[in-house]
């Protein structure tokens, strides 16, 4: 099964630790309930509402693209649609150029001195 965010999974919390819960979703994925994400209001102990080997239902939130990891949140309980078609519409991604852009030269340096690179490799390897 492909997660998304806005879907709501079952899971079993695998860890704790004092910033949050780990939970195993199954099929080598896990994700982490942060405190902030646990329930409304001050947390004082996060052991007093989570057990290891406790089955949750919590909601994802989010999910990094380039490390795959998995934010739950067992406080909200529904997403907004308006929320996803806002976060699709950005791109997620920065261009990086080898190049200067602005220059708009392309491989134009390249090409211009290739021939006295092949004409020097020719006398190399002769």
């Amino acid at each position: 099964m492909k997660l998304k965010v806005g879907m709501k999974v079952q899971g079993v919390v695998t860890g704790i630790q004092p910033y949050g819960v780990f939970v195993d979703l199954g099929d080598q994925n896990q994700g982490l309930i942060h405190i902030s994400e646990c329930r409304s209001g001050y947390v004082k102990d996060i052991n007093q509402l989570f057990k290891v080997g406790q089955r949750v239902v919590s909601l994802i939130i989010d999910i990094d693209e380039f490390t795959g990891k998995i934010s739950l949140s067992t406080r909200s309980k529904s997403v907004h649609p308006e929320v996803l078609n806002e976060f699709a519409a950005r791109p997620s991604f920065r261009n990086h150029y080898w190049t200067n852009y602005r220059l708009n030269i392309g491989f134009s340096t390249l090409a211009k001195h290739r021939n006295d690179w092949l004409n020097e490799a020719r006398e190399f390897f002769e």
